[in-house]
């Protein structure tokens, strides 16, 4: 079924729209769930509560890109789901590298998290990745939204996972360079 007629649903108030997105994204949300949480329970009742949000979000809203719209409302609920645990029995310490990675470019007064929600930083950080070159952006994207570790990356793109974190320290330097630029104090 194609995203305008899932999303046609949810607006009729049909149920059938949380089989479809089950059906259709069930399987991208959970890996996305598992690469922040690694826990099948857990993120089988983040992917849930994303069919849960999502219900409760269209309407008003109508999502543009549902996958996308699916993937953030995932990714918020599968954080918020990590910091109620301790990063060293989720993951190994991972998801503190990648934020504390982040804080280095950012120094907001809030926390990582807060300052990424900021509309204006958001705007910032994607008129910065919409300048790199594709592949560039894919790593950065995939390390930072998706939590893919830096051997999927690699081999994803035919890297060794040393070069993939090469890629990513220049990047954030770049990203540091490019937000005090733009008048964001670091």
């Amino acid at each position: 079924m194609e995203d305008e007629q899932i999303i046609q649903l949810y607006f009729d108030r049909d149920e059938q729209a949380l089989t479809q997105t089950h059906e259709k994204y069930g399987s991208y949300c959970f890996s996305l769930a598992d690469a922040i949480l690694h826990d099948r329970q857990d993120s089988e009742e983040v992917v849930g509560d994303t069919y849960l949000q999502a219900w409760n979000a269209i309407p008003p809203q109508c999502p543009k890109v549902l996958k996308l719209f699916l993937a953030k409302i995932t990714r918020n609920l599968a954080f918020s789901r990590w910091r109620e645990y301790s990063a060293q029995k989720r993951g190994g310490g991972e998801m503190d590298l990648v934020l504390e990675e982040l804080a280095e470019c950012l120094a907001a007064p809030g926390s990582v998290e807060d300052a990424l929600a900021e509309k204006e930083l958001a705007r910032t950080i994607r008129s910065f990745l919409n300048q790199l070159p594709e592949r560039e952006q894919n790593i950065f994207l995939r390390w930072y939204f998706f939590v893919e570790e830096s051997d999927t990356i690699a081999g994803r793109y035919g890297m060794k996972p040393a070069t993939v974190l090469r890629t990513l320290s220049r990047t954030r330097k770049k990203l540091k360079n490019y937000l005090t630029q733009e008048g964001y104090r670091i």
